[in-house]
């Protein structure tokens, strides 16, 4: 065989060998794709439940998203996200937002906030973070409970002037060596609040005053 002829052959083995990679590449994500967004779905659902109970609502919280814009300067999210509803007979009792801390010690602090329907906090998750491992990764439930200590405030409760950490006047704890990161979550958070205030009566779908259909 010539040597022509030889890397003719090896350029076909080659190519008979990618064209091979690549549909079992393309059959392997088209069967576990199905797969992979239930499970991401039915994580996410457990988080919501976190934040909203299942005996707080009779709705499938999952099932009732509501579209965000991105670059509101209140929610600074990066992309367009969903939030998601919690009804009662009915009724929204609560909402469940996603929302952005920019100014984390090392980059975007992604969370989500619930928020009932007389302006007090539900609860609050960090779903994504890359903040120092034994500093600010305390913004996690997984390492602190820190983030609990959102519940059932509002802006009214601390006052204006107390959403801050202790160490800038206010009365949410910092971290131990760290204060940049719940500096950035608390200002998240008061960001959130005042979204849902400005926006009361379309996500909960009344012109009501707040707090006059609460529970």
């Amino acid at each position: 065989m010539t040597l022509l002829g030889a890397i003719s052959r090896n350029g076909l083995w080659l190519g008979a060998f990618a064209a091979l990679t690549t549909l079992t590449i393309v059959w392997t994500e088209i069967n576990t794709r199905d797969a992979i967004i239930a499970s991401e779905r039915a994580a996410e659902a457990r988080q919501l439940l976190e934040i909203f109970p299942r005996e707080t609502h009779d709705n499938s919280l999952i099932d009732e998203p509501i579209q965000l814009s991105a670059n509101d300067p209140l929610l600074n999210l990066r992309q367009s996200r969903s939030g998601y509803v919690a009804r009662r007979e009915g009724r929204v009792v609560g909402v469940i937002l996603p929302t952005t801390a920019r100014d984390g010690y090392s980059g975007d602090i992604r969370f989500l906030v619930g928020v009932r329907v007389n302006g007090s906090v539900a609860g609050v998750r960090a779903v994504s973070h890359r903040e120092t491992p034994g500093l600010g990764d305390k913004v996690d439930l997984k390492k602190s409970p820190w983030i609990l200590g959102f519940d059932d405030r509002s802006l009214s409760a601390p006052a204006s002037s107390d959403w801050s950490v202790r160490k800038d006047g206010g009365v949410f704890d910092q971290f131990t060596g760290a204060t940049i990161t719940p500096r950035a979550s608390v200002a998240a958070v008061r960001r959130t609040l005042e979204y849902v205030e400005l926006h009361h009566a379309q996500l909960f779908e009344t012109t009501s005053p707040q707090g006059e259909n609460d529970e």
